[in-house]
Order: C-alpha cells, then structure tokens, then sequence
C-alpha cells in the first residue's frame, strides 16, 4: 500500500523525514488574485491581475511558524479552521516599517503563501483572506536582544489549507 491513502476505510502515516519550521512568505494583496485553480487540496494555478506577484516578507531562520486549529462544534453542526503565521522581522528600519504600513493600511486582506521546512508550499487565505491582527517589539534592552518587529497574521477558512505546487512558485513570487 503507498503512503498517500484518499480513502477514509484505511489511513497510514508512513514514518517519512518531517522538519518543523518555515523558511519564505509571501503576501499579496487578495484583490491582486484573481483565480485559483485548485485540485482535491492542491492548488495548480493562481492568476494575478496585471504585472502583480507575491512579495517575500525576509525574516530570520527560527524565528518564524505557523499554526491551524480547528474549531468544531457539535451542537451547532459547523467547522472551521484558524491558521496563524507569526513572524519576526530583524532590524527595525524604515523600509520595512512603511511596508507594514500597507499590509495593515484599514485591515487590508491578504494572500499568503507559505514555504515549510519541508520544502512544500501553503496557501493562507485560501477563501477568506488573511489579516495582520499583531503588531510588536521595539528596540529590546541589550545589544544582543536586536530591533524587530513582531508580525501575528490570522485567517479563518472553511478547509485546512491547501497546498501550492512548487510548480508554479517562481512566476509568482517577485
């Protein structure tokens, strides 16, 4: 039997490398996509209006993660799932602080793809967009502690998030 099981009669988890953390995100504005092009949890195409693409937020190694949790209600027979991408962005400078001006300019929706530490690609904001909802840090108090911004984005989505074949990254990304 393969790994990969679609069927709900029989699941097997295969014992396969597995490495935690992200290592690139991409923003973009949700009115800049104009389609997807998705497949059972694989999405194959995104559309951008115009000369668009995703813009890479650079952060650190290890200081980066995201998580999705599902909220599921029996009484009131709904589920969704909450995925939050927490990042924190070296060196406080004006560059970057007027970039999040724009992200969080009249809680702007976003689309956000995601890199993992395993090399695969996730969609955030699939449906319903996501939203920077944190902002923090300063200057920190020693010289080791470093200037940063701390960035909390949120999305809440009918499905777990899909995944972006790495097929079609590059034409995306700017």
């Amino acid at each position: 039997m393969s790994c990969i099981n679609t069927s709900l009669t029989e699941i097997k988890f295969c014992n396969l490398n597995n490495s935690g953390g992200i290592t690139n995100v991409y923003l973009a504005p949700s009115e800049s996509v104009l389609s997807t092009t998705a497949s059972t949890g694989t999405i194959t195409g995104i559309s951008m209006s115009g000369s668009s693409k995703f813009i890479e937020y650079q952060f650190n190694k290890n200081t980066g993660n995201y998580t999705e949790e599902a909220a599921i209600s029996l009484e009131n027979g709904s589920t969704f799932f909450t995925t939050t991408l927490s990042l924190v962005i070296p060196r406080r400078e004006v560059a970057k602080r007027n970039s999040i001006l724009l992200v969080s300019s009249g809680q702007r929706n976003l689309k956000i793809i995601i890199k993992d530490g395993n090399g695969l690609y996730w969609y955030m904001g699939y449906a319903n967009s996501a939203n920077l909802t944190a902002l923090g840090e300063g200057s920190g108090t020693a010289m080791g502690d470093g200037s940063k911004y701390s960035l909390t984005f949120l999305a809440q989505e009918p499905e777990l998030m899909p995944e972006v074949s790495s097929t079609i990254i590059a034409s995306l990304i700017a």
